[in-house]
C-alpha cells in the first residue's frame, strides 16, 4: 500500500538560525499554512557563535544557545523534526525523501543545510578536534576539562575560529599555539594592521603564534611542522568550511561555491529558496550568523511575495583575547588602512571612501557602521560619527 507523504506548505531543510528566522518571519506576517523544520542533529536549532566563545569557557548553559526556546515551536505552530536528514528532493513532484524512508510533500522549500568543517588533509588529521556543531563543542569542552592546568594545545588555523578558540583556551589556563599557513592572522584578508593588533593581544593573553608554516602530520600527542615536534594535550583544527550542496546538486539546482540565488534568496527552481552558509546570494557567500539570520527573514518575505529589503553589507562579530571585534563590510581591495579614535577603529579606505571597518571594543554601533559603509561615506563623515 502506498503511504501518503506528510504535507508541509513550507518545508525548511536545515536546523539552524536561517530556518528558524524564516519560520518566525512567515508567522509574523500572517502566514497560516503548515511549516516544518527538518534538522539532522538531535537538538532543536541553535546559534553557532557561542560554540567557540561562551561554551568553550563554560560561561553559558547549553540550552541558552538555542535559537528559540523549545516551547516556541508549539506556540507558533511550527513543526520540528530533529535527527532526520533529507536525502533527496524531487523538484517536479515537490517532494522530499527522508533518511528513514519518509516523504514530505511541500509547496515551497528553503534549503538551509549550512556548511561542514573541513577535515585536515594530512597524515593523522583525524586526531584534530573540529568545531562546527554542538556535539563538537561538547567534545572540545571535555578535552579542556581533561587537560592538566597549563597544558599545551595546538590550534591549526588562524582565522576567526582559530583565534576565538585559542583565546578561550588561554582564558581557561591552557597554553595554545596557533599554527597559520599565511604570514598574518585571518589569512591576511583583514590586512596587516589588524593582524598585528590581533597578534599582540593574543601574545599578551598567553597564545603563541607560528605563522607562515603548516602542520605536516599529527599523532595523538604531537603536531609536526616539518621535523619540528609540537607536543600537546590535544589539537583543534579550524581551516574553513565546505557548503553542504549535495541536495541542491542532486536536484539539479544551480550551484557554484554554494547554492546560487538571486538577491531575494530564490534558487534556479521557482519553488525553492536557499539561505545561510550554503547560499551564494547575488554573487557572494557569507559564512556568518547575521547573514544567515537576515537571509532566513528575506526568504520568508520572498515566499510571501512581500518586498524584500536590499542586501546589507556583511557584519561579522568575533573576539580576540576577550576583546570584541566587529568587521563591517567585505571589501576585496582597498588603498589604505587607517587607525582612528585611539586605535579603536580601523578604516579601510579607497581614496577617501570608507569601504570596510574593523571596530574594537564596540566603540561604534554596528548599525551605524553598516550605514556608513553602505553609503560610501567619506573618512570625514566617519570622523564625525566617531565624535557624536
Amino acid at each position: 500500500m502506498d503511504v501518503q507523504p506528510q504535507r508541509a506548505d513550507v518545508l525548511l531543510v536545515g536546523g539552524g538560525v536561517a530556518s528558524v528566522r524564516c519560520a518566525r518571519t512567515l508567522r509574523r506576517h500572517g502566514f497560516t499554512g503548515s511549516v516544518l523544520i527538518v534538522g539532522d542533529e538531535d537538538h532543536a536549532p541553535y546559534n553557532r557563535p557561542p560554540l567557540s566563545k561562551e561554551l568553550l569557557r563554560d560561561d553559558l548553559a547549553d540550552e541558552l544557545v538555542l535559537a528559540e526556546p523549545e516551547r516556541w515551536y508549539g506556540r507558533r505552530a511550527v513543526d520540528l523534526l530533529t535527527g532526520r536528514r533529507v536525502t533527496t528532493i524531487d523538484t517536479d513532484a515537490r517532494e522530499a525523501m527522508l533518511d528513514n524512508g519518509g516523504r514530505i510533500a511541500f509547496g515551497q522549500c528553503l534549503l538551509a543545510t549550512g556548511a561542514e568543517a573541513r577535515a585536515l588533509p594530512i597524515e593523522g588529521g583525524a586526531h584534530a578536534l573540529l568545531l562546527r556543531t554542538l556535539e563538537d563543542a561538547r567534545r572540545l569542552r571535555a578535552a579542556v576539562v581533561a587537560a592538566d592546568a597549563g597544558a599545551a594545545v595546538t590550534v591549526i588555523g588562524g582565522g576567526f575560529i582559530g583565534v576565538e578558540v585559542a583565546s578561550g583556551l588561554a582564558a581557561v589556563g591552557l597554553r595554545p599555539t596557533i599554527v597559520e599557513m599565511a604570514s598574518d592572522l585571518w589569512g591576511g584578508l583583514l590586512g596587516a594592521k589588524l593582524a598585528d593588533w590581533g597578534a599582540a593581544h593574543l601574545i599578551d593573553a598567553g597564545v603563541a603564534l607560528c605563522r607562515g608554516v603548516a602542520v605536516t602530520r599529527l599523532d595523538e600527542e604531537s603536531a609536526w611542522i616539518g621535523d619540528e615536534r609540537l607536543p600537546h594535550a590535544f589539537v583543534v583544527a579550524g581551516i574553513g568550511v565546505r557548503p553542504r550542496v549535495e541536495l541542491a546538486v542532486d536536484a539539479e539546482l544551480e550551484v557554484g561555491d554554494g547554492i546560487v540565488t538571486d538577491a531575494d534568496q530564490r534558487t534556479s527552481h521557482p519553488a525553492i529558496w536557499a539561505a545561510g552558509d550554503v547560499a551564494r546570494v547575488d554573487g557572494r557567500r557569507v559564512e556568518h550568523w547575521h547573514a544567515a539570520r537576515d537571509a532566513g527573514e528575506r526568504a520568508a518575505r520572498s515566499m510571501l511575495s512581500l518586498p524584500v529589503p536590499p542586501l546589507r553589507v556583511p557584519w561579522v562579530f568575533s573576539e580576540v583575547a576577550g576583546i570584541a571585534l566587529d568587521i563591517i563590510g567585505q571589501a576585496d581591495t582597498w588603498e589604505e588602512e587607517r587607525w582612528m579614535r585611539d586605535a579603536s577603529v580601523l578604516a579601510y579606505l579607497d581614496g577617501q571612501q570608507v569601504v570596510q571597518l574593523a571596530i574594537i571594543g564596540s566603540v561604534l554601533s554596528p548599525d551605524t557602521a553598516r550605514d556608513l559603509v553602505e553609503a560610501g561615506a567619506s573618512v570625514h563623515e566617519l570622523e564625525d560619527a566617531l565624535q557624536s
